[in-house]
């Protein structure tokens, strides 16, 4: 057991925290790395989440870790996910420093700038897992539901048009004061990325069609915390 020294109501107290909770001061190596299949790097995403909805607390040796993340990175896999500030992308799948990528712009939309940096994660660092995470309540969603137009918003907006087009068939009503439709063009939002990731680079197409990575979608669930994977 490792004690954990905390604060409540302004009084210090200790609580006992099983070792398997407390993720480990040691990063992944190259070799490790290289020796994981992304189906298995996709259920240790799955098991993090898990841990995430349960409740388990994310405890990180951060110290001995940014040590050792200084002399290079192996993460698992990069997760493009939303800009949005409820959306902890580390802590939802129960991962610390070295272990993941984390790409951030609202909408979770493709362009150039997120192609090299993924590309620059699986070709380059080695990472064999790409997840475009989605989100219910995404501002971006409705802002394009709503077809909103404000500054350089707008071209962003026009990037995330082609799910909201693509949900024309949605049955019932498609406007923004639906979740059910915000959900649904959420959730073709996060397919159109990862048919933009294929098709836009032929590095990460030809990638995965050779088994070296594997590219998925997933929404995650602001109430529950859990990650739906499509």
């Amino acid at each position: 057991m490792i004690i954990l020294y905390t604060r409540k109501n302004n009084k210090r107290s200790t609580d006992q925290v099983k070792e398997q909770d407390v993720i480990s001061g040691s990063i992944l190596s190259a070799e490790q790395q290289k020796a994981l299949h992304p189906d298995k790097i996709l259920s240790i995403l799955k098991k993090g989440n898990q841990d995430f909805v349960d409740g388990v607390l994310t405890i990180r040796n951060n110290s001995e870790r940014m040590r050792q993340a200084s002399l290079g990175q192996y993460p698992l896999a990069v997760v493009l996910s939303c800009l949005d500030s409820r959306v902890p992308v580390e802590d939802v799948f129960h991962q610390g420093i070295g272990d993941i990528f984390v790409l951030r712009v609202a909408g979770n939309i493709v362009n150039e700038d997120i192609l090299g940096s993924l590309e620059y994660a699986c070709k380059v660092s080695g990472s064999k897992l790409i997840l475009v995470l989605g989100h219910e309540y995404c501002g971006a969603i409705r802002s394009a539901v709503d077809n909103v137009k404000i500054g350089n918003i707008t071209a962003l907006l026009e990037k995330i048009r082609p799910a909201v087009i693509a949900s024309m068939d949605f049955p019932g009503e498609k406007t923004a004061a639906n979740p059910k439709y915000l959900h649904h063009v959420c959730t073709e939002n996060v397919k159109l990325s990862v048919a933009n990731i294929r098709s836009k680079s032929p590095i990460l197409n030809e990638m995965e069609a050779q088994g070296a990575i594997k590219i998925v979608g997933a929404v995650y669930d602001m109430e529950t915390g859990r990650v739906n994977f499509n």
